[in-house]
C-alpha cells in the first residue's frame, strides 16, 4: 500500500487526484496540504505552513504536488527533508527555482517532475521530436489553449515542445504572437489562448510548400493528468534518489 499526501489538495487537480487515490485499492490517501485547512475524502488537509510537521506525522511514501511555483519549491524541500518521494506537476518554475529543486532532490529522494502527466501528451512529444528531425526546413508554429484561470503562459507543456524543437533544430528565435509587419524568417511562432474552461489543447504546425502537417493533442478532462500523476506515484516509490521524467515512467 502506497501512502499519498496531496499538496494543492483543495484545488481542481488536487480533488481529482484525491478521488482517484481514494478509490484505488493499492493506494492510501493519508491527507493533504493547501493554503487553508479542510478535508479531502475524509482525510485532513492542513495549511501549507504546517507541511513539515504534517509529513513527520503522516509519514507518506509520496507527495503529489499541483500548486504554484513558489509554493511547490517549499513543498519539495519539505518532502526531501522528510524522505518523501515526489510527483510534481506544477509548472512555471524560474531557472533559479529549478536549480533549488534539483539541489533538494538529487541524492535525497526520487522525484518524477513533468510539465504534463498525460500519457497522450508524452506520446505527442515523441511524435513532435520525430517530425522535427524530418521537417526541420518547414515553418513551425506552436499553439496552446487553456482555461481562463491558468496562471502561466505559455503553458509548461508548450515550453516542453519548444525545448524539444530546440534540441532537434538548434535555438531558433521565438516570436510570441504577431502584429504589424510580420514577414516570416526562421523563427518559431508561439500562440497562447486563454478562455472559458478549456482543459488543455496543444498543436504544432509544420508548414512547407504545398503541404502542412499538424500534430495535436486535446484533453477533455483533467482526469487524464491526474491518472498519469497517480501512475507516476505508484512507479516512483522506492526508486533511486534523483529526478525522473514521465517518459521514463512510461518506458518511452
Amino acid at each position: 500500500m502506497v501512502k499519498i499526501v496531496i499538496s494543492g489538495a483543495l484545488g481542481r487537480m488536487g480533488t481529482t487526484i484525491g478521488r482517484i487515490v481514494d478509490e484505488a485499492p493499492d493506494l492510501e490517501l493519508v491527507g493533504g496540504v493547501d493554503v487553508r485547512e479542510g478535508t479531502l475524502f475524509g482525510t485532513e488537509v492542513v495549511p501549507s505552513v504546517r507541511i513539515d510537521e504534517f509529513l513527520k506525522e503522516k509519514r507518506p511514501d509520496v507527495l503529489i504536488d499541483f500548486t504554484v511555483a513558489a509554493a511547490a519549491v517549499e513543498n519539495i524541500k519539505a518532502a526531501a527533508k522528510n524522505n518523501v518521494a515526489l510527483v510534481v506537476g506544477t509548472t512555471g518554475f524560474s531557472p533559479e527555482q529549478r536549480e533549488t529543486i534539483r539541489g533538494a532532490v538529487e541524492g535525497h529522494v526520487p522525484a518524477v517532475i513533468s510539465s504534463n502527466f498525460s500519457v497522450g501528451v508524452n506520446i505527442f512529444w515523441k511524435l513532435v521530436r520525430e517530425a522535427a528531425r524530418q521537417l526541420g526546413d518547414y515553418d513551425i508554429e506552436v499553439t496552446e489553449a487553456h482555461h481562463r484561470y491558468k496562471k502561466d503562459a505559455p503553458s509548461g507543456t508548450a515550453k516542453t515542445i519548444l525545448e524539444i524543437l530546440d534540441q532537434e533544430l538548434g535555438n531558433r528565435e521565438k516570436v510570441y504572437g504577431r502584429v504589424g509587419e510580420t514577414e516570416r524568417k526562421g523563427e518559431i511562432g508561439v500562440h497562447v489562448v486563454r478562455g472559458g474552461d478549456i482543459v488543455g489543447d496543444h498543436a504544432v504546425l509544420f508548414a512547407g510548400n504545398f503541404e502542412c502537417i499538424e500534430i495535436s493533442h486535446r484533453a477533455y478532462d483533467r482526469a487524464v493528468f491526474a491518472q498519469g500523476a497517480v501512475r507516476a506515484a505508484r512507479w516512483v516509490s522506492g526508486r533511486e534518489p534523483r529526478i525522473y521524467t514521465m517518459q521514463e515512467v512510461l518506458g518511452l
